[in-house]
């Protein structure tokens, strides 16, 4: 069963790729946007994983970010995600990125539970 206060930490070493001006987001190698929006959305995929029906996972449905600070190639990043409401397949958390110097993006995330099978023959069904 999914419930208020689940929680996950994912976390990632800064690499070139992950970089701005590697994703295309940016100009300075310095950890990208997309890349800690990815993390923080991974936390909030694994911090209900054990709990989902069989069968089941969940898909995004939206995010609001605040980048907050920069960190460079090297840097350890840690997204922690934990779920602050669950409202049927609708569940809401809240997501804090931080570095070894503190908190460097915050936001606020949905996702949804899903058959998988279902979802994806759905997708399969637009070609």
């Amino acid at each position: 069963m999914i419930k208020e206060g689940l929680s996950y930490i994912s976390s990632t070493v800064v690499t070139d790729e992950k970089c701005a001006a590697s994703m295309g987001s940016g100009n300075l190698m310095v950890f990208a946007t997309p890349a800690m929006i990815a993390l923080a959305e991974n936390a909030a995929m694994m911090a209900v994983a054990d709990s989902l029906p069989a069968g089941s996972t969940t898909v995004g449905g939206g995010i609001d970010m605040l980048h907050l600070r920069p960190s460079g190639v090297g840097a350890t990043i840690e997204a922690t995600a934990t779920v602050t409401s669950v409202e049927g397949r609708k569940i809401s958390y809240e997501l804090k990125v931080c570095d070894a110097n503190g908190v460097i993006g915050e936001g606020t995330h949905v996702r949804f539970v899903v058959d998988s099978e279902k979802f994806m023959q759905k997708i399969a069904a637009k070609g």
